[in-house]
């Protein structure tokens, strides 16, 4: 088990409210009563989906169902600090309010669903005497640059919160990305598996390749390449406890001869590689980075080589909005990080690098199966994830990450995707429908 006193501190960090947001709290009285008003008005604006609230005042019933989105959610709010949290604090405040236990919800997906699929008729939230948080957030996000030090420590505040503790809601072959469920009754087991064979026929992986794999994870693609394909695997990741349960993983499955596990930055990796793979870890390059990132991966390449990555997308109308603003993930979950979007990433692959596109895949329904997935086993997991040291601030700000990311996969507010990326010289077959297994020999 990881040290607790670094568990503990990355802990704290992660649940730290803003600066400017503890002031908020010691107002009272007549502001309360403006920001509810305020508020109050906002939600009037809701159009689709039917939203409950009751605040001790009165019970209140905003939006009504519609034939394509019939939600109903409730929420109740405990503490009248919610009203000024929220509209000074905007979507932050509204989580910091949620994991101090100021509100409450029947079904938070759905409620963060509602507001998700009435974003235009709620602009104003962040707006007001809201954005003199803005600059402030800004800054602080701009602090967690990923630069060698700044990746180590970004990384080391989310994944290093321990392997027992991503074990509760990742399950057996702890992948802590979008699965594909090929069946509407896969298990989470069987669609991760599916998608790590899905990454490795796009790859075209075969028993004379080697395979680079930019952001290890805890080890279970490198380890279904080199069992179910027969390749050379060197792995790297920046997280010492990725990194150790990795290490034992391999050895433990016999394949130390075939995988190699490295504790490197992909900025000081080198050699060259036959295939390279990247499961949903550009968001935690940075878009400063991004250009470092996507021309070391072409010069890491062979002439002939493909490189696949998965990654979480915005759409690139909000892309430039959202390099401006902080989110909820970026203050409390995952800091330094940054979420691309398809044309970012092709526009960036095309000015760095040889590579051209020569597959696209949308994920992004997979993505909301996988997260309702996770939620429910870490809620049966509480008493699990209580053992390991961690309090009810943090599983409240736990559940409520998983239904933030569900609620945007499900609405599309972000999305998932993989991209296969072809050197000059390579001359793989177009990728159509379902791909042919190719067996190791």
């Amino acid at each position: 088990m990881e040290d607790l006193t670094l568990r503990q501190n990355t802990l704290t960090t992660a649940t730290r409210r803003a600066p400017a947001t503890r002031l908020l709290e010691a107002r009272r009285g007549p502001v309360q009563a403006l920001a509810r008003r305020a508020l109050l008005s906002k939600f009037e604006h809701i159009a689709e989906g039917r939203f409950h609230l009751h605040d001790g005042r009165e019970d209140r019933v905003f939006g009504r169902e519609t034939p394509d989105f019939e939600v109903t959610a409730s929420v109740c709010v405990k503490d009248p600090a919610f009203w000024t949290r929220v509209a000074f604090g905007g979507s932050i405040g509204a989580a910091e309010s949620y994991i101090d236990g100021e509100w409450t919800a029947d079904d938070l997906t759905r409620v963060l669903r509602t507001f998700v699929r009435n974003r235009e008729a709620l602009t104003g939230m962040e707006g007001g005497v809201g954005r003199i948080l803005v600059p402030l957030q800004r800054a602080w996000h701009r602090m967690r640059d990923n630069t060698r030090g700044g990746s180590r420590r970004n990384i080391a505040a989310h994944y290093d919160l321990g392997n027992d503790f991503y074990a509760t809601f990742l399950g057996p072959t702890m992948m802590y990305s979008a699965a594909l469920f090929e069946r509407a009754d896969m298990t989470l087991e069987e669609a991760q598996t599916a998608k790590l064979e899905r990454l490795c026929q796009k790859l075209d992986l075969r028993p004379s390749d080697h395979l680079l794999e930019i952001g290890t994870g805890w080890g279970g693609l490198a380890l279904h390449a080199a069992r179910a394909h027969g390749c050379r695997v060197t792995t790297t990741t920046i997280s010492k406890a990725q990194h150790d349960y990795t290490v034992q993983r391999v050895r433990d499955a016999g394949l130390s001869d075939r995988i190699q596990v490295l504790i490197e930055d992909y900025r000081d990796l080198r050699g060259t590689y036959d295939k390279l793979v990247s499961v949903e870890m550009i968001e935690a390059v940075g878009h400063r980075w991004y250009d470092r990132f996507f021309g070391t991966c072409s010069k890491l390449l062979a002439p002939d080589g493909l490189m696949a990555l998965q990654a979480i997308v915005i759409d690139d109308r909000h892309y430039d909005e959202a390099l401006r603003s902080v989110d909820f993930i970026q203050r409390h979950v995952f800091p330094g990080s940054t979420i691309p979007s398809v044309g970012a990433i092709t526009s960036c692959a095309a000015r760095v690098t040889d590579m051209h596109l020569v597959h696209h895949e949308d994920l992004t329904p997979h993505y909301a199966r996988t997260l309702e997935l996770w939620r429910e086993r870490f809620f049966a997991s509480l008493d699990r994830v209580r053992a390991l040291g961690f309090d009810e601030r943090f599983t409240r700000l736990w559940e409520y990450y998983l239904c933030y990311c569900e609620s945007g996969f499900a609405e599309r507010q972000i999305g998932s995707v993989q991209m296969v990326y072809a050197k000059p010289r390579n001359r793989r077959a177009p990728i159509l429908g379902r791909i042919p297994q190719h067996a190791a020999t």
